[in-house]
């Protein structure tokens, strides 16, 4: 049987008391999803590993039933082989986000969702000053960058920006977590702190702040690991061809590794605004030719991230009436059976704006199997489901195996 994920990122969160001490997935009118859980089986995931920070990279790989201990090196890996970036022996990748700081004070982690354009121009910008035969930016997706250095040390302490909205940015900055690690971490630190000095009157955030928009000022350089040692799903689970679909550059690069094929959409942006139809299409059309579809929409985490409750609110309705339903209409008339999983990779609450390791609810819809007794899609009904909590590559082997 062929399957499909749908991935709605940091969808999760926990209750609310504006919302009358609902999350934002039990206060969303999600038909769709309901109907899901009540034709399927549901429980919950163990999506991030004891020991492991609570990042996109490790939940989705967990989702997809990856060794974390045997296989991580990081996120910033990852986005290099969505860039196409080949990383050679002794080269260190981090994911290199544009953020904006004021007064002392790292205010968010995306330059005010700074437009790929832009970001782009201030990349180029930061590899021609900053940039050697050690040191080498690449430009992504809005304020989603990629850094590699050559002969560096990944045993360093680095924090994700977006943990840490608001927090003064001095003590955040990089710590060696070993001694050989020292001249990495100041070699780092060089970089941010150079890099703000260049990009406080560059012209790109000249024109920002004069439309009362925030200034992408510094680098964020985090998440430093070293080439991987992945096994593809044909390895692992047998599945022949597959396709992932997503805005992202960390979730394109682990579809890379995994084997799949990278399909983009036009419209596409990880945001509210993505073109939810168009992914949801495209994801149809894959399934005429792939045993597996990884659909990856980010649009919740961002609304998770800046705290915006309503707005997250949208974002899950727009998942189930843009995404879900037209999968899920579509696929009935076709004589092929599908299998659907949906669930998010992490929660990110809207009351601390960050990732959390909770278990985080799923569904597994197959045509014909033997319902449970679950009827809403939502962190909390789901606790009476059938198959609990699953941890590793429990829920992946579940959705695709008969």
């Amino acid at each position: 049987m062929k399957a499909i994920i749908i991935l709605g990122d940091g969808m999760a969160d926990e209750p609310i008391e504006a919302l009358g001490g609902k999350t934002p997935l039990q206060y969303a009118h999600t038909p769709y999803m309901d109907e899901l859980a009540r034709l399927g089986v549901t429980g919950r995931m163990k999506t991030v590993p004891d020991g492991f920070h609570p990042g996109s990279e490790v939940a989705n790989l967990a989702v997809l039933g990856y060794d974390l201990p045997r296989v991580y090196e990081g996120r910033g890996v990852l986005e290099a082989a969505s860039m196409g970036v080949t990383l050679q022996g002794g080269e260190m990748a981090l994911r290199c986000n544009l953020v904006c700081l004021e007064k002392g004070l790292l205010k968010n982690h995306s330059a005010g969702h700074i437009s790929t354009g832009e970001a782009n121009e201030l990349i180029r910008y930061l590899n021609v000053e900053l940039g050697s035969e050690q040191v080498a930016f690449h430009a992504g997706v809005s304020y989603r960058h990629l850094l590699v250095l050559k002969k560096g040390d990944k045993r360093l302490k680095c924090t994700p920006p977006h943990d840490v909205p608001l927090q003064p940015f001095f003590p955040l900055m990089v710590k060696p977590s070993a001694k050989e690690a020292r001249d990495t971490a100041s070699l780092l630190n060089g970089l941010i702190l150079r890099s703000q000095q260049l990009l406080k009157d560059h012209p790109v955030n000249i024109k920002r702040m004069a439309a009362g928009l925030d200034p992408a000022n510094s680098i964020w350089p985090w998440s430093p690991g070293y080439r991987p040692a992945m096994q593809t799903m044909q390895e692992m689970y047998g599945v022949a061809k597959g396709a992932v679909i997503s805005a992202v550059d960390l979730i394109r690069g682990i579809g890379v590794y995994a084997g799949l094929e990278v399909i983009p959409v036009e419209g596409a942006t990880g945001l509210y605004d993505t073109n939810y139809e168009g992914k949801a299409r495209a994801a149809l059309a894959a399934l005429e030719t792939n045993d597996f579809v990884y659909l990856h929409i980010e649009a919740s985490d961002e609304a998770g991230h800046e705290g915006n409750v309503q707005l997250k609110i949208k974002t899950i309705e727009y998942l189930d009436s843009r995404v879900v339903r037209i999968i899920y209409e579509t696929l009935q008339s076709r004589d092929e059976p599908v299998a659907i999983g949906l669930l998010p990779d992490h929660p990110t609450p809207c009351s601390i704006r960050t990732h959390t390791d909770a278990p985080v609810p799923f569904l597994i819809y197959k045509p014909g199997q033997q319902a449970d007794d679950v009827a809403f899609f939502d962190e909390y009904s789901v606790e009476k489901g059938t198959f609990g909590v699953l941890e590793g590559n429990q829920f992946i082997k579940a959705l695709i195996e008969s």
